[in-house]
């Protein structure tokens, strides 16, 4: 018979029913809910506790929940003692102390600080047994319990299903996590990683995915995480070097067939004393898989940043510690501070921040996005713009960060960003955190972070570490402000937006370079007389992969109707053509009638266009006294049948 729980801690936020189970539905989890039971560990075996005394033991098995990304990241406080503790605070009460209440408490790092989740230790099951994560050790409830916690802080189990282990670790842990393609890296860059590998395994968490299947000997299985549980140097008989790699599924059962698997016959070529060494205390779902093996089976590497003695995280590169640390928060406003990405002229309206860097040091500027709430359906690893497969369709942007030195705080700004960085992305991507690394001299330095489309709002949060002594600003309307041209000018801007389209054969003529050029759409507009400034936007609606290089000339509109505009040489031209979604130019036109030609460089490329034309007029700007209505109360279509 279990002891009686009556009395014990019920969480009223997070209760054992069907609500913390699923919200939306959609996945595999939602027919299951009728017969999902919640118990506490003194209800699931005679003699529970937090810890196995083997560590190897603690290992952690997925259930039912496609949740492998966050089970591969918990591998993470194996590594560190104090990392444990930070996560799992110690001296909380257990099912055999006194004082023993029914609730543990867990942390998580969430968009820049430590937040607490208290949760009660009913625990889902399918009859008498979990049937989400677990230890290979039954007894030992750390996992599941810290599992239930993390689903708290995401509003349902069902909102784990599928994710990044790199997202994982960061909450973890709240350091830095780096992410390696095997599939684009150089043999020296894969050798590197190997290297930092083996150098590393015993100091922090490393996973690996398969984003797609392959041709090989095992069934790893597709959208899968798996933990790197050991690195170990070998030998065969006849003295040729070998690097193994120890992989847990947490899966929990064997799924590798290859030379190096349990029953492999690669283990003819070391010795039997070695061979033993190495297949002894293998857990279920552990298996062995040599170098060349592992970079043609799996597709990815997660690897976390270790921290040291003194609780600094250190370089993952040059073991450096990171003794400097300075975040600011900051948000990208629509039409404010939502510049989009140096493809369109507004990226300097982007938050600018200043650092200063006092010596030679070693940084990471990472840019954490903080992501809106959404649930994904498909079990996976991964999330990339430019790489694999998307497989969780969480609603992140695609995000970018960029580096520049300056020698003064005063400086042209234009100028500036159309230099060459010292740092940056090299494209934007899908990434929750993303970070560049960096060996800068001491001096002043502007940093921009953006999304890549205009007008996209968000909150992020920008760090850096360093190993040198650092100063973190963002510049504000305090500061000296930073003018473009377009500032220099009082007035208000008006704008008109023109819709299109280029058509195969009939009005997609391509660049002046053509003799179809003629055929080109013909957009009128007319420069009034008190205009000061004109900003032509021409914008394609286009998949990313399937840009046009894009440009537009603009011409004097001629009195004459029977002569063609393009007998003259424009009077304003926005070229060369650019593969980007947007262009746009400044023009400085006298007052009159005038006709844009958007155009692709090549003939014949169908697409749909927008062109909008902003004139900034010498009026003053309307001062508006309008306050927030009262909140009309919807009124339901049953009720007015009724």
């Amino acid at each position: 018979m279990p002891p009686p729980t009556r009395g014990l801690f019920v969480d009223p936020e997070f209760p054992p029913c069907v609500s913390s189970l699923v919200q939306r539905g959609g996945t595999p989890l939602s027919p299951l809910c009728d017969h999902i039971t919640w118990l506490r560990p003194q209800e699931i075996c005679a003699s529970p506790r937090l810890f196995p005394e083997n560590a190897r033991l603690g290992i952690g098995k997925q259930g039912i929940l496609g949740d492998c990304w966050f089970i591969c990241a918990c591998f993470a406080l194996h590594k560190s003692q104090k990392l444990l503790h930070q996560v799992f605070p110690p001296a909380q009460c257990t099912w055999n102390e006194p004082g023993y209440t029914g609730c543990f408490t867990c942390r998580f790092w969430r968009f820049g600080h430590w937040v607490d989740v208290t949760v009660d230790d009913c625990l889902p099951c399918l009859g008498q047994k979990l049937c989400f994560s677990h230890c290979e050790d039954q007894g030992a409830f750390w996992l599941p319990l810290l599992e239930k916690a993390y689903a708290k802080l995401h509003g349902c189990y069902e909102s784990l299903w599928a994710g990044q282990v790199v997202d994982a670790l960061v909450d973890l842990t709240g350091g830095l996590v780096e992410r390696w393609s095997l599939e684009d890296a150089e043999d020296i860059d894969r050798n590197k990683m190997l290297c930092r590998m083996l150098d590393l395994k015993n100091r922090c968490a490393i996973s690996c995915s398969v984003l797609h299947s392959k041709e090989g000997a095992g069934d790893l299985g597709e959208f899968h995480a798996f933990t790197i549980t050991d690195i170990q140097h070998g030998v065969t008989k006849d003295g040729q070097q070998l690097i193994l790699i120890r992989v847990h599924n947490p899966w929990g059962r064997s799924c590798w067939s290859g030379a190096w698997g349990r029953d492999g016959d690669k283990w003819a070529l070391v010795s039997k004393s070695d061979s033993a060494k190495f297949l002894y205390d293998l857990q279920d779902g552990e298996f062995w898989v040599e170098k060349e093996e592992f970079l043609q089976e799996f597709n990815e590497v997660t690897m976390a940043f270790p921290v040291d003695e003194m609780e600094y995280i250190q370089s993952i590169w040059t073991d450096c510690p990171l003794l400097h640390t300075q975040q600011l928060y900051g948000s990208w406003v629509k039409g404010q501070t939502a510049g989009g990405s140096r493809n369109n002229v507004s990226f300097p309206d982007n938050p600018k921040f200043w650092f200063v860097v006092r010596e030679q040091s070693e940084l990471y500027l990472a840019l954490m996005q903080r992501p809106q709430s959404g649930i994904s359906s498909a079990d996976g690893t991964h999330r990339s713009q430019s790489r694999s497969v998307i497989l969780k369709s969480t609603p992140l942007y695609a995000i970018g960060l960029h580096v520049w030195k300056v020698e003064k705080r005063r400086f042209n700004l234009q100028k500036t960003i159309q230099s060459p960085v010292v740092a940056g992305t090299a494209s934007h991507s899908y990434d929750r955190q993303l970070h560049l690394h960096c060996e800068l001299s001491p001096g002043y330095y502007l940093v921009i972070p953006s999304t890549f489309l205009r007008d996209t709002e968000g909150d992020f949060l920008l760090r850096i570490l360093s190993s040198g002594p650092i100063t973190l600003s963002e510049i504000t309307s305090n500061q000296p402000k930073i003018k473009t041209s377009e500032d220099d000018v009082k007035g208000t801007w008006e704008t008109r937006e023109v819709k299109g389209q280029w058509k195969k054969d009939v009005n997609a003529g391509g660049s002046r370079n053509y003799p179809s050029y003629c055929l080109n759409p013909t957009i009128p507009f007319i420069v009034p007389s008190k205009a000061q400034l004109m900003r032509v936007t021409l914008k394609q609606h286009c998949q990313e992969k399937h840009c046009h290089a894009i440009g537009f000339h603009v011409y004097m509109d001629p009195s004459d109707r029977s002569l063609s505009p393009f007998v003259q040489e424009p009077r304003a031209s926005c070229v060369p053509h650019s593969y980007s979604h947007e262009v746009s130019m400044m023009c400085d036109l006298s007052p009159g009638q005038y006709i844009i030609v958007p155009s692709t460089y090549l003939p014949n490329q169908e697409c749909d266009f927008s062109v909008s034309i902003s004139t900034k007029m010498e009026r003053k700007s309307i001062e508006s006294q309008e306050t927030l209505g009262k909140i009309l109360n919807e009124v339901s279509v049953v009720k007015m049948m009724k």
